[in-house]
């Protein structure tokens, strides 16, 4: 009997056996699940900054960068190195090109009192003569955009660049943005001349941007009044820059006090779309912060900042 017993257990024990080897060396159809683990780093003082990039109509045009150096000093030579060509080309965005010449270099750079004074190796002045003043334009606008930057001095090996080679154009030794973007000239007269930098807006996929344009007109009239009229829909006849601005909106009135301007507006919303909407209110308040000395702007008391702070 108790032979019997063991050597059924045996059996049992040999038929597991060779059942869980069968288990184990027939494949499974299941696919197994492979866990992939990656670690990604992110920059938390990284910040979307504004930035003058050439795009493919050949404007110097407002976009952003990420752009990581808070200090005035390093955050304007990382700005020079996005704006270099191979400088880093992978903070340029999609659509942009950078313009100032390969292998140009920042000698020193200096800020006191919102003026920042950069000397620039010989190679700056390598640039192609077509390229030669809007390179001086991305320069002076993108450092501007700096927060308690108002004024650029260029060195070239230790001396100011007030004259342009290739050109001959002759540049002020201290730099603002009363030098002017994307100049067009539309005078019939020597006599009352105005000038005035309207932003338009551009779009590259889903995305919009804006082309200041500084415009030379015979034209006596507020500032304000020049830049609404100028931003009504098809005034502009390049197709390359846009408004979007119904022609039925008026300016009713407009204000200036203590570095804020308030504008009030009558008719028809701008855009049948919010977005925009949003872009031409900002085609509005960037025109008047590059006209005017102010530090924000109302549009029907929707505020807008001229600079962001930090």
């Amino acid at each position: 009997m108790l032979k019997k017993m063991s050597m059924r257990k045996i059996c049992l024990s040999v038929a597991a056996l060779f059942a869980m080897l069968l288990i184990y060396l027939i494949p499974s159809n299941t696919p197994k699940l492979k866990v992939k683990e990656e670690l990604e780093y992110v920059d938390l003082n990284v910040t979307s900054t504004p930035i003058f990039l050439m795009d493919k109509n050949s404007y110097v045009a407002l976009t952003e960068a990420p752009v990581s150096e808070n200090n005035i000093e390093k955050r304007a030579r990382e700005l020079i190195k996005i704006l270099t060509v191979g400088g880093m080309d992978s903070k340029v965005p999609s659509g942009f090109s950078a313009i100032i010449p390969p292998d140009t270099e920042v000698l020193s750079i200096s800020y006191e009192h919102d003026v920042l004074k950069v000397d620039f190796s010989k190679d700056l002045l390598d640039v192609d003569k077509n390229l030669e003043e809007k390179m001086i334009e991305a320069i002076v606008y993108t450092l501007t955009s700096i927060d308690k930057v108002d004024k650029i001095i260029i060195y070239v090996e230790g001396d100011i660049l007030t004259k342009l080679p290739k050109t001959k154009i002759n540049l002020p030794s201290t730099l603002d943005r009363s030098f002017g973007i994307n100049k067009e000239f539309d005078l019939t007269s020597t006599k009352d001349i105005t000038d005035v930098t309207i932003y338009y807006i551009n779009q590259i996929n889903e995305n919009y941007y804006y082309v200041p344009v500084t415009k030379y007109l015979n034209d006596t009239r507020d500032k304000i009044n020049i830049i609404i009229d100028e931003l009504v829909v098809d005034l502009s006849p390049n197709k390359n820059l846009m408004s979007f601005m119904n022609d039925d909106v008026k300016l009713v009135s407009s204000s200036l006090d203590d570095r804020i301007m308030k504008l009030e507006f009558a008719g028809e919303n701008y855009s049948i779309n919010k977005e925009m909407s949003e872009a031409i209110d900002r085609t509005i308040s960037l025109s008047v912060c590059d006209n005017y000395d102010v530090d924000e702007v109302f549009l029907n008391a929707s505020q807008k900042l001229c600079k962001n702070t930090e």
